[in-house]
């Protein structure tokens, strides 16, 4: 029976050390949590945030970072956007969790509220999923900003374009612009407008009769560009198109001619070089054939003799006949000899 007692008392002993242990982590693990999570909670109670101490707790199981979301529910509270807007704190995680910017998203609801710009939270949210900065796209809607076009960053920092008389202008434009939030999304960035300013302005400087009407009144360009609708389907709106500089550069028209000049009288020389072969291959041609027929009469004097004598054979001649035939010859090139004037003979040295 003394055994049996000493066994309970140890078990006994044993399972309140071990209740004891519990105990005394659980209450660790209270304290540590609490430690974590007090302040943003006090911070929630203060400001009227509305987010309960379990819901930071849960915040973390969801791997959503609760100080990111407390400040940015405590800003929008504070600054009274959500009297316009529902910003709830699901709204809030679930935009964290798509991996978007909360805080810049609420950022940019203040400055459109207090700009007096239309912008929900909606459409915040899909413009910041989007990829685009939301809180600068706001902020250009407020202070419009001046792009450079061209791009000065490109190694050709002007605009060339040739006037209807061939002078060349060379031309750099500021454009202002401000952004169109209703376009943000799917619209055409910087570089699109830039491309279609500057096609607009060579278009327009292509059309003039001559440069000077360009440099006497440049406004006249940025109003055509400015007429044809340049923003369409792009995420700004523009607000004035100036000339910064207007540079004269060659004479497009005459260096055209030029070359067209020079073009053609390359062609006529090759015409005449063509003429100029064929002559000389007819002349080849000639002499060729002249030595050919030279050829041919060589064989028909060699036949000649062949009739003189056949002609002896068949006593067709006599020997009187065949000396007047002699005589004749003679005579024929005796007077071949007067007619033909006698070469000059170089003197021997």
């Amino acid at each position: 029976m003394n055994a049996l007692n000493l066994l309970a008392v140890e078990d006994g002993s044993t399972v309140t050390w071990i209740v004891g242990i519990v105990v005394f982590l659980g209450v660790l693990v209270f304290f540590a949590v609490f430690a974590r999570y007090a302040g943003l909670w006090i911070q929630c109670k203060m400001t009227k945030a509305g987010i309960s101490f379990p819901n930071l707790v849960i915040m973390t199981i969801k791997k959503v970072n609760p100080t990111i979301i407390v400040r940015s529910k405590i800003m929008a509270i504070q600054s009274g956007v959500t009297r316009h807007y529902d910003i709830s704190t699901g709204n809030l995680e679930a935009h964290y969790l798509a991996g978007g910017n909360v805080p810049n998203v609420i950022r940019a609801l203040i400055a459109a509220h207090r700009a007096k710009i239309e912008l929900d939270w909606q459409a915040a949210q899909a413009i910041d999923l989007a990829g685009r900065d939301i809180l600068d796209a706001v902020r250009t809607s407020v202070y419009p900003k001046v792009i450079d076009c061209p791009d000065p960053r490109k190694t050709n920092a002007t605009l060339d374009a040739v006037a209807g008389d061939g002078i060349q202008l060379n031309v750099r434009a500021r454009v202002t612009v401000r952004t169109n939030l209703k376009q943000l999304v799917g619209g055409a960035t910087e570089e699109t407008v830039i491309a279609r300013v500057g096609q607009g302005i060579v278009q327009a400087i292509g059309s003039t009769d001559t440069y000077e009407k360009v440099l006497e009144n440049p406004d006249k360009i940025t109003q055509i560009v400015l007429n044809e609708g340049l923003e369409k389907q792009t995420a700004y709106t523009i607000v004035s198109i100036d000339i910064a500089d207007i540079d004269v550069g060659e004479n497009i028209g005459a260096r055209l001619q030029a070359d067209h000049a020079e073009a053609e009288m390359r062609v006529a020389q090759a015409k005449a070089e063509q003429r100029r072969a064929d002559q000389k291959a007819r002349e080849q041609e000639m002499v060729a054939l002249t030595q050919e027929n030279r050829a041919k009469v060589v064989l028909a004097e060699a036949q000649v003799p062949k009739a003189i004598a056949e002609a002896f054979r068949t006593k067709k001649i006599g020997l009187m006949d065949y000396y007047e035939l002699k005589n004749i010859q003679a005579d024929t090139k005796m007077r071949d000899s007067i007619a033909t004037p006698e070469r000059e003979v170089a003197p021997v040295t």
